[in-house]
């Protein structure tokens, strides 16, 4: 497996990282098993681990802890912080506070010492980004974090976030993780120039568009329903329409939808690695093979013409989405000042 540079940190990793999502409650409950996947994937070339600490509130990270165990030194490593991890509203959020008592967990959690790589899982509007900063400075230099990141941010606050760090001789962010695939292809407008320009690693997320790029969602098929209906976008008329002129472009070129879509992921200079989160066995030997799968030109055009550069096709319910698109009220003034002076 060829290895990238991991931005400017002089880290190599594989172009496939391997996400840990799927590990523990929420998708493989069986622990042998995801140790077993996670052993593969590494026997295989891929040196890149990411997971978080609310993925199955904690158990992803115990199950890749057992998975590294006497493997550690060949690993980057990678979880986040952000997510909820109790009833308690101080355990989670990118307070100095919380940030500080959730990196011991996910090190004990982990057994490791030190992490490769901590990312802040997403934006919080309640912190400032210099608190967030500040906090994480100091794991760098205790020697418990190597290099820090962020995943899903805007790219205002990654470049907010550069200019704290230079004022406020702060280590600077080094990667970002945002969403990346043939449905979901926003980025290229913002996101992944801002991250060259200021030498960032790009690890993107559901290069597979949560499955939709598999294959296995078609249009007319049964409409897809899930917990909560958070994800809708399984039904967007926009998405499986255009998922249903790729099919045909994969079928032509003798590529597999799975390989035509990890190969577009990787492809963009501005990409380092494409996270992969197999729940099977079967899910990563399919991954695997299409490892070295290259795309032409001529096929990236053909790309290009059904979902054009810089665009997205509907969105993943769990994108970033500034505040005042959530919620009404902080982008409505007061009933009372309303009226035109």
């Amino acid at each position: 497996m060829k290895y990238r540079t991991l931005g400017r940190t002089g880290i190599q990793v594989s172009p496939y990282c391997l996400g840990a999502m799927m590990f523990g409650a929420i998708g493989n409950p069986d622990h042998d098993d995801s140790v077993r996947i996670i052993h593969k994937a590494l026997d295989a070339g891929i040196n890149f681990i990411d997971t978080a600490d609310m993925y199955s509130r904690g158990e992803s990270e115990e199950i890749v802890g057992k998975a590294i165990k006497g493997r550690r030194d060949d690993i980057v490593l990678a979880t986040k912080v952000n997510g909820p991890m109790g009833d308690d509203p101080n355990q989670r959020g990118t307070s100095r506070r919380w940030i500080m008592t959730a990196v011991e967990n996910s090190l004990r959690r982990l057994g490791t010492d030190h992490l490769d790589l901590y990312q802040l899982h997403r934006l919080d509007p309640t912190v400032d980004l210099e608190e967030s900063l500040s906090a994480l400075t100091d794991l760098v230099r205790s020697g418990k974090v190597r290099a820090i990141g962020s995943s899903t941010f805007p790219a205002s606050a990654l470049v907010e976030a550069q200019w704290i760090a230079e004022a406020r001789n702060l280590e600077r962010l080094r990667t970002e993780q945002p969403t990346y695939s043939i449905l979901n292809r926003g980025i290229e407008r913002e996101i992944l120039p801002v991250t060259q320009k200021y030498g960032m690693g790009t690890l993107v997320w559901s290069p597979l568009a949560q499955g939709m790029l598999t294959g296995r969602y078609r249009k007319g098929q049964q409409p897809t329903t899930h917990r909560g209906g958070y994800f809708k976008h399984y039904n967007d008329e926009n998405r499986l329409d255009v998922v249903e002129q790729l099919i045909p472009l994969a079928e032509k070129s003798g590529i597999k939808m799975t390989h035509l879509a990890m190969a577009f992921a990787v492809a963009h200079p501005g990409v380092t690695s494409a996270i992969i989160g197999p729940r099977t066995m079967d899910h990563l030997d399919d991954l695997l093979a299409g490892a070295e799968t290259v795309l032409d030109d001529a096929l990236l055009d053909a790309i290009d013409e059904i979902v054009p550069p810089g665009t997205d096709v509907g969105q993943l319910d769990m994108a970033y989405q500034p505040p005042a698109l959530k919620d009404a009220a902080l982008r409505r003034r007061p009933a009372a000042d309303r009226t035109a002076a």
